[in-house]
């Protein structure tokens, strides 16, 4: 049984309105994907994110290893049962975290070798125990373990981590195939406390079995356009891959350099494959990433800016904090949909963050996730009516007019 297929129709140059199914539901792309990285979307529950009109989420491999650790999230029934979210769900290896822990951690051709920032124990991070670790939290779609550097780093240094990702590709795939061909390993004596339901996972041997998983490689090899192609024919090579992802960028590079990547990965990557840039997330991003051919986006800049008072809108950012919205009975985005402009003014929203209230933080990052699955809804209806090309080009002009207008005030 095929548990993974993807379809498109619709396509303006390199864009393109797809189908993505998964074991647990359809993903309609373009789409963003709200990140989970503790098992829940940033101060919301998944009841609200799931009224945004997200249909797949994330969670972070690293993250829940460390906390509460994914063989108990595996015994309380997976990520799905965990977190309460019945759709799609996607984890990352945590190569990410990995890169920003520069100071506690190295890294060699076995894996990563870190100190945990919560008790100090050391950890060793290889592509095996990620396997592991990923298959045991359960999630639909599992990322192999990369080695994530700056976009402007040299260009040997690039090599060096876009073959190193490749050959840890390699071992992600013996791993995952060995757990799907002999099951997963025994989690062994897992007590409840006296008085606590019983572990429904528990003496189960069928939980041993993996569930259905796709396994996704990560294109790497910074801003080279000669070593990103030969990453992903390396890639092409290892592999008949359900889904790619773009990794290594949105780390420091300008932002003309991003897009003149993508093109270039645009060009080799198979049309018939979900494509994933990896944590891209502000709404010019999303747009012109849709335009080179990019599927899925994820990113925690929704929810970060809203604990910061920094709300999404067609006209640019705009902080709530600022003294002009005190008296201001509109709405934070006019027409906007989502249950904080519906339900709540501007003087009241920047009332919370000036009283220090967490309803205040939770409210704009509830906007700005519904701002970012919404605009990506908005994209794949102009697909559908091939007004595409006008309606990003309009809203992109827009967008930057407005944040230029913003920086100008100061």
């Amino acid at each position: 049984m095929t548990h993974f297929t993807f379809r498109t129709a619709h396509e303006t140059g390199a864009a393109r309105h797809g189908w993505f199914t998964t074991p647990h539901g359809e993903v309609e792309t373009p789409a963003f994907m709200p990140v989970g990285t503790n098992a829940t979307v940033r101060g919301l529950t998944m009841a609200e994110v799931e009224a945004t009109g997200a249909r797949i989420v994330l969670g972070n491999a690293y993250h829940l290893f460390l906390r509460p650790g994914d063989a108990v999230v595996r015994a309380l029934g997976g990520l799905h049962a965990f977190s309460r979210w019945t759709g799609p769900m996607l984890t990352d290896s945590g190569g990410f975290q990995v890169y920003s822990l520069a100071k506690t951690r190295s890294v060699d051709e076995r894996g990563v070798r870190f100190k945990s920032p919560i008790d100090g124990v050391v950890h060793d991070y290889t592509p095996e125990r990620v396997m592991e670790i990923e298959r045991n939290l359960g999630a639909d779609i599992i990322m192999q373990l990369d080695e994530l550097i700056e976009s402007k780093s040299t260009a040997e240094r690039s090599r060096e981590a876009m073959e190193r990702s490749l050959r840890w590709l390699e071992r992600c795939r013996i791993a995952f195939d060995t757990i799907t061909r002999e099951g997963r390993s025994p989690l062994g004596t897992v007590a409840t406390p006296i008085g606590t339901p019983d572990l429904s996972t528990y003496h189960s041997d069928d939980e041993r079995v993996a569930p259905p998983q796709a396994l996704f490689p990560i294109v790497q090899g910074g801003l080279s356009p000669e070593l990103r192609r030969a990453s992903i024919a390396g890639i092409l090579a290892t592999g008949d891959w359900r889904g790619i992802a773009i990794g290594g960028l949105s780390v420091g590079e300008a932002k003309p350099d991003m897009y003149a990547t993508i093109e270039v990965c645009d060009a080799v990557l198979p049309r018939d494959r979900p494509r994933y840039l990896m944590g891209v997330g502000f709404p010019d991003d999303l747009v012109e990433g849709a335009r080179r051919g990019i599927d899925l986006f994820d990113c925690v800049v929704p929810t970060r800016m809203g604990r910061h008072g920094t709300a999404f809108t067609r006209d640019g950012s705009l902080q709530i904090k600022r003294s002009s919205h005190r008296l201001d009975r509109g709405p934070l985005v006019e027409g906007c949909t989502c249950a904080t402009c519906q339900h709540h003014d501007r003087a009241y929203l920047r009332h919370l963050f000036a009283a220090e209230e967490m309803l205040g933080l939770r409210l704009l990052s509830l906007h700005n996730v519904h701002f970012l699955v919404t605009l990506m809804a908005e994209a794949r209806t102009q697909l559908r009516e091939g007004t595409f090309a006008s309606w990003s080009a309009e809203f992109l002009a827009r967008y930057r007019a407005g944040s230029a207008a913003a920086s100008a005030r100061g």
